[in-house]
């Protein structure tokens, strides 16, 4: 898990507003209902996102998050995975997501995604002209894979998302699918993550070098796995840093930059 239950964005409100947000229920391709929360720009650019959460789903720190796009002029979705097996309801901090990921499977996830990216296209959702998509841990892993899913992401962006070797739901390795990429990459990585570390780091880029993918990969030396964070003071630097890396990369003015 990256993020516990009091976390939350370190991004303090920018001067734009968000014009509606709430809780959502998608329909993915097959029928199934899929519990998501949307934020709609008051002043929006164009542009929509798709945010992956973390291995324990969506929880308050990513429907933070869609709101801090949403005042950046991006409209945003986040999803949860696990409204196939375990409901679309809210669910506390003591949900036990740990018994429900190996329940997921990459062909489903993916359904899922591109019932929030049709979502985000359509008029409901703000018509968005480019799409991208953001994930942490287990969703920057699953980011990755939205560079050769079929959704047309315009990029796709990755926090601390394991880029090789084997996952607990089935993925596969990003790098391995490297060659498959259609989108750019922004990948994120902490310098200081005891679980990533630059072998792998090195690897992905290789990977993407080897495949012609344009990509961009930043790391923030001294910062762990899930440093961006607002109860992470320490790393407050590399996570503004970040904050702007993501909306330079999505071609966001600089008003909205903070």
């Amino acid at each position: 898990m990256c993020y516990d239950v009091d976390a939350r964005p370190p991004l303090p409100p920018i001067g734009g507003v968000a014009l509606d947000a709430g809780e959502l229920t998608l329909t993915s391709a097959d029928g199934t209902r899929v519990a998501a929360y949307a934020a709609r720009a008051g002043a929006p650019s164009g542009v929509g996102i798709v945010i992956l959460p973390d291995v324990r789903g969506l929880h308050p720190f990513f429907e933070e998050l869609a709101l801090r796009f949403a005042e950046a002029g991006v409209d945003a979705v986040a999803i949860d995975y696990f409204s196939r097996t375990a409901g679309t309801g809210r669910r506390g901090a003591d949900f036990d997501y740990a018994s429900h990921v190996p329940l997921a499977r990459h062909e489903t996830l993916d359904a899922d995604i591109a019932a929030a990216a049709a979502y985000l296209r359509s008029p409901e959702g703000g018509a968005v002209e480019r799409l991208y998509t953001v994930g942490f841990c287990f969703g920057g892993r699953l980011s990755y894979l939205q560079a050769a899913s079929g959704i047309d992401a315009a990029g796709v962006i990755g926090f601390y998302g394991w880029p090789v070797g084997a996952n607990s739901a089935g993925l596969p390795a990003p790098a391995d699918e490297a060659p498959r990429f259609t989108s750019p990459v922004l990948a994120i990585w902490g310098g200081a993550d005891r679980g990533i570390g630059p072998d792998a780091v090195q690897a992905f880029d290789e990977a993407m070098d080897r495949a012609g993918v344009r990509h961009t990969t930043v790391t923030y030396p001294g910062a762990p796995h899930s440093f961006f964070d607002r109860l992470s003071g320490e790393h407050a630097e590399a996570s503004a840093d970040a904050w702007r890396r993501m909306l330079d990369f999505m071609g966001i003015d600089d008003a909205a930059k903070g």
